[in-house]
Order: structure tokens, then C-alpha cells, then sequence
């Protein structure tokens, strides 16, 4: 598999650490709100590299962190801290939202058919390991106390910036909103590890530590779960492009510091879901979430097709009307799935092994899901019998987890009553009759492949539609 390396900006030939085996982390959410579905763009994707290089062979370990502390307003290491501010707004306890809002998050991944990670670790829970860190670190002149924090000292560092000579279509990194100075820093790119309670005085969670009561920082968090769990060496970290800097930065500057060695060889940045207003973001007010798209009749896996029909590094454009496009695709996707027979019959694998072997090249090219999607029209287009069709339409979802199979045989079943009278077809031909009114194209073909399913065949005649029974 060839990956994009954000570290340094080209495509890599992955290979993973240990052969056969890969460890994975992912930045999971902060916990204070529900996920919109900007966010849970950059976890369907990595869901599909997971399952992609399982495809492929590998034994992967995929940790994730849960953000219940921690995580200020700013990036600059200023503002409230965003968990505060959730329970501040719910009138609940800080660990109370953080439950509710983890059980929400992973409730929309199943939605999405995202994997459960193999592991999740909430951020209070590591106390004693981000302690032991930052006393590594400032016995061995990596960081200081000051004011009341201990921050990381970036002088000591050969290079810091890692990500920003992003190419122009990548996030402007080192542009970030609501920076403010911080007094106590011998250099402007100096960065907190742990809070006393001189930051704030009404703190909610707190610890004791050598450096009095309070927290850790953000960015201490994903290094010590990573390293936990993963060991010293790390092959592939993955987040969102807003991620790069500061959060991904400060975690290379402190990991590789601590263990004296390169850290993480492989960084996957995934870009942004925006609107027409820009980046989709809670500040703004432009919430979309899965619950909501399913209030307007959405199935969630057409959201994920529509993730899958972009490439993973070009920021992608919601609009309803998109969506609705990509909805009338899967719908007639889906359809022509269903049309295929359910044959028993034996499946000679030497004549799809051709198949398996493109879907792997196309795909494998740094997580090209557009031209998965292809692959199956090429599949249905294809002169294999329908039982191979199936079959290789099934192992690609594998990978593509669209559960297309499955919805296939729920639109045979909703057709699969014997018809005693003309009035199911009649009806069937005239929504199709108004779909074609309304241009929804993809919900004509989609009726087309359901009458088909039944063993009806229609004819467009300047009179109206001819159909009959074959």
C-alpha cells in the first residue's frame, strides 16, 4: 500500500515497524457535545484504512482516546476547558456528559459501520502516566515550571514546525484562531503539559502531582495512550487536517524527547467537510449530526457512500443536494445489486482473483475510495456470472462496509411477494413516473432495478409505459 505522508508531504510505500503487524492510533473526540458529521468524516476514512490493510493481511491494532479533560477553547493552550464549558451548559457533572456524549459518539460510529477500536482509553484515566512523562522531561531539560504550569520547551528542539509546508491546498498551518500570549513562556511555541490550579481556580477535575493540584494538558494525552499501548514505535497516526498543528506537533515534540527516538513513522491527515460558509463547525453553528440526518429520511450509510465517492486529502462540500446525489447513486447501486440472482452456484476463484488484485492497486494508492466505488460498477458491468458478482462484490465490502448485500436483499424482500393483480406494478411504475418528473433519477432507475427484480420489464413508449411479466 502507498500512503501520503503528512510528515514529509510525498507518497510512502507502508511499511509497518513489524512485519505483518501494524499499530494504529486515532484522535478520538472531546466528549462535551455530540459529533457532527465533519468529524465523523475523518473516522470513516480511517475506518476503511483499518479494514483495508486487514484486507490486505495485516494484523492491526487500532487505540483510541477519549478527550474528557484537558482540552481548552484555544489551541494556545488558553481559554475554558471545553468539558467544563459542556457541563457548565447541561447542568451536569463534567463525567456525567462525558458518558453520555462517548455512548453518543460510538452509537453514530455503529451507525456508520465504523469499527469499535480495539482499544479506548478516556484521558482521566492515565493520571499517573502523564506524571511520569513530564517529570522524564524536566529532569532531562525538555520542559519547566512556570506560573503555576510546567510547559514543553521547543528551543531544545532541532526542528518543531513538522507539517507546515503543507502544500496550497492543505490547511494554512500555524493560523489559528484566538491565540493569545501566555507570560510564563520562555518562547512562543513553548506549550503546556500540566494545569495547576493557577489556571483555574474552579477546575472540576483535578490531581495531585509534584507540581501541585491540577491537570495534564491536551496534547500529553495521546502520546502517553499511544505509547501504553503501542509501545516506542508507532506506524500510522491519524486525525483530522485541523490536528496537524498544534496537537499532532506538540505530540511528536514530546514523544520523541521522552523516548530519545523517532516516533511515529506515517502521519494521515484527513481534510475538511465544509459547507458554504467553510469548515463545518460547532463555533459557527453548523451542526449537522447522524441523528439529524436521519430525521430528514437519510439512511447513514449514504452518508458514508458520500464520503467514499472524495478522496480523503480534498475537502469535501456538503449540501443537501449533494447528498441527495449521492443518495440516488447508492439507491440505484443497491438495485442493481438486487437484480443479480441468488445462485448456488461454485465460484471459481482464479476467475476473480483479477479483481480482487485491481480493487487492492486502486484502493491501496493512498486510500483511493472513489475509484473503490468504481470497482464495483466494473463488477456489475462485468461478464462474471451473478454468483461471482457476489462474491466479489462482498469481499470488497469489506472494505467499503456499505452493507451492500445486505440492503440488496431487504429491496428483493420487499418485492418478493407473488403479485396476484397488476395494481403492486401500476403503482411501482407510476412513483417511478413521478420520480422521472421530479429529475430524481436515481429513484426511477432504482424502481426500474426493484420491477426487474420481480421479473418485469418495462418499455418508454411516446404513449406511456409498457410493461410485462417475463
Amino acid at each position: 500500500m502507498k500512503l501520503y505522508n503528512s510528515a514529509t508531504h510525498r507518497k510512502e510505500e507502508f511499511v509497518p515497524h513489524e512485519a505483518g503487524k501494524v499499530s494504529m492510533y486515532t484522535c478520538g473526540p472531546t466528549v462535551y457535545h455530540f459529533a457532527h458529521i465533519g468529524n465523523l468524516r475523518s473516522y470513516i476514512m480511517e475506518d476503511v484504512l483499518e479494514k483495508f490493510l486487514r484486507y490486505e493481511g495485516y494484523d492491526v491494532t487500532r487505540v483510541m482516546n477519549i478527550t474528557d479533560v484537558g482540552h481548552l477553547a484555544s489551541d494556545a493552550d488558553t481559554g475554558e476547558d471545553k468539558m467544563v464549558a459542556g457541563a457548565r451548559r447541561e447542568h451536569k457533572g463534567v463525567l456525567e456528559i462525558a458518558r453520555f456524549y462517548t455512548d453518543a459518539f460510538f452509537a453514530d460510529c455503529k451507525k456508520l459501520n465504523i469499527k469499535y477500536p480495539d482499544v479506548v482509553q478516556p484521558a482521566t484515566g492515565m493520571i499517573d502516566e502523564y506524571i511520569t512523562v513530564i517529570t522524564r522531561l524536566i529532569d532531562t531539560g525538555y520542559a519547566y515550571f512556570a506560573g503555576g504550569n510546567v510547559y514543553f520547551d521547543t528551543s531544545k528542539l532541532e526542528k518543531y514546525y513538522v507539517f507546515n509546508d503543507h502544500d496550497e491546498e492543505d490547511l494554512a498551518v500555524g493560523v489559528r484562531e484566538g491565540v493569545e500570549e501566555d507570560i510564563n513562556k520562555r518562547n512562543k511555541n513553548d506549550f503546556v503539559l500540566w494545569f495547576t490550579k493557577s489556571k483555574f481556580e474552579d477546575q472540576a477535575l483535578k490531581w495531585d502531582s509534584p507540581w501541585g493540584v491540577g491537570y495534564p494538558g491536551w496534547h500529553i494525552e495521546c502520546s502517553c495512550i499511544s505509547m501504553k499501548y503501542l509501545g516506542e514505535y508507532l506506524d500510522i497516526h491519524c486525525g483530522g487536517i485541523d490536528n496537524a498543528f498544534p496537537h499532532h506537533t506538540n505530540e511528536i515534540a514530546q514523544s520523541e524527547a521522552y523516548l530519545g527516538h523517532p516516533w511515529c513513522k506515517y502521519w494521515m491527515h484527513v481534510h475538511h467537510l465544509n459547507t458554504g460558509s467553510g469548515k463545518m463547525s460547532k463555533s459557527k453553528g453548523e451542526f449537522l449530526t447522524v441523528s439529524l440526518l436521519e430525521e430528514k429520511g437519510y439512511d447513514p450509510l449514504v452518508y458514508r457512500f458520500f464520503c467514499l465517492q472524495s478522496h480523503y486529502r480534498k475537502s469535501l462540500v456538503f449540501t443537501w443536494e449533494n447528498l441527495d446525489n449521492a443518495k440516488a447513486a447508492f439507491d440505484k447501486l443497491i438495485g442493481r445489486i438486487a437484480a443479480l440472482e441468488e445462485t448456488p452456484a461454485p465460484v471459481d476463484k482464479s476467475v476473480i482473483e483479477a479483481y480482487y488484485k485491481k480493487f487492492i492497486e486502486t484502493v491501496g494508492n493512498d486510500l483511493n475510495t472513489s475509484l473503490g466505488i468504481t470497482a464495483l460498477y466494473d463488477v456489475l458491468k462485468s461478464d462474471l456470472d451473478d454468483a461471482a458478482k457476489r462474491a466479489v462484490i462482498n469481499s470488497f465490502d469489506q472494505v467499503l462496509s456499505l452493507d451492500l448485500l445486505k440492503k440488496a436483499g431487504e429491496l428483493r424482500a420487499q418485492t418478493a411477494a407473488p403479485v396476484e393483480d397488476a395494481e403492486e406494478i401500476e403503482a411501482l411504475i407510476a412513483q417511478r413516473t413521478e420520480a422521472k418528473k421530479a429529475k430524481d433519477w436515481g429513484r426511477a432507475d432504482a424502481i426500474r432495478e426493484q420491477l426487474k427484480a420481480m421479473g418485469v420489464e418495462l418499455k418508454d413508449t411516446p404513449n406511456g409505459v409498457e410493461w410485462k411479466q417475463v
